[in-house]
């Protein structure tokens, strides 16, 4: 078949088994990319708004890079956003993933090159034939398998009313555990999260909560390469940069005042840092750890 798609039925030495507990199971699933990443023993869903803010994408990739680093699949839908840091972030750390599509394995969308990477170093999953192109009505069907192959969900950032709340519903019913990320209360992709949280949710704020879920110990993740580390003069500066970017996105002058350094100071900081691997500026010259 083209692209390499594998076909698996119910009932099948291969099928996931927590996909034999979830009500609705499909009959079949197609597969396209490394298909071993299907018997990992511990996934953990990544989910969240196509609209993130820095914080949030951020986050996810946090979450994403720190249960790939110790051995857990990291499963998601593709959609941009949250879903597309998490895979990236899974396969950057030289981690597993999963892509959950509600259209066929050979015409995934949204297409591009992270669904052509996640085909050649993740997995394309679908309960859909290939051929078959998206259709509104799929994705709330998909996110059950989304959550079904899981053992945990992790909602970063949402919407009141989102497709991540479905998800996280299917969990609920499927006896999955849900963790939600808190957020700012005054932004509106903080109220899905902040909804699913005053409903019971598992509030979370590091990843070793849901490893700890798991049963797995975490790993230390491995550090980008530092070329500050004999630099006596810049080294002091930039400790104290990385320590206020811990869990946070800031701007240089948020720096400044956190650090007390002067700006000139903090901008040769940051372009070092840049250089070195450890930070990454984004949108609107937010800075976060890589």
């Amino acid at each position: 078949m083209a692209h390499n798609v594998l076909h698996l039925e119910r009932g099948s030495r291969t099928w996931p088994d927590l996909l034999t507990r979830i009500d609705a199971p499909p009959d079949e699933l197609w597969l396209r990319g490394r298909t071993e990443w299907l018997a990992g023993e511990h996934k953990v869903a990544i989910v969240g708004t196509r609209a993130p803010t820095s914080y949030g994408e951020a986050q996810a990739r946090r979450f994403a890079r720190a249960l790939a680093e110790s051995g857990v699949v990291v499963v998601s839908g593709l959609a941009r956003g949250i879903d597309a840091a998490a895979h990236e972030a899974a396969l950057d750390q030289g981690g597993a993933t999963i892509a959950v599509l509600g259209c066929g394995v050979d015409r995934p969308w949204p297409g591009g090159p992270l669904a052509e990477r996640v085909a050649r170093e993740g997995l394309l999953l679908s309960e859909h034939r290939p051929g078959e192109p998206p259709k509104k009505h799929h994705f709330p069907l998909r996110n059950r398998l989304i959550s079904g192959l899981c053992r945990a969900v992790v909602v970063i950032e949402a919407a009141h009313a989102s497709g991540s709340l479905i998800t996280a519903r299917w969990a609920v019913d499927q006896d999955r555990a849900v963790f939600a990320l808190p957020g700012r209360v005054d932004h509106p992709m903080s109220r899905g999260c902040h909804r699913l949280l005053r409903e019971g949710a598992q509030l979370v704020e590091d990843p070793d909560e849901v490893l700890a879920e798991l049963g797995v110990t975490p790993k230390v993740l491995r550090a980008a390469p530092d070329h500050l580390e004999h630099d006596d003069e810049v080294l002091p500066a930039a400790r104290e940069l990385l320590e206020a970017l811990r869990g946070e996105t800031l701007t240089p002058d948020e720096l400044c005042e956190r650090t007390r350094r002067s700006t000139a100071e903090v901008l040769t900081t940051l372009v070092q840092l840049e250089f070195a691997g450890r930070v990454a500026r984004g949108a609107g010259t937010l800075y976060r750890l890589v």
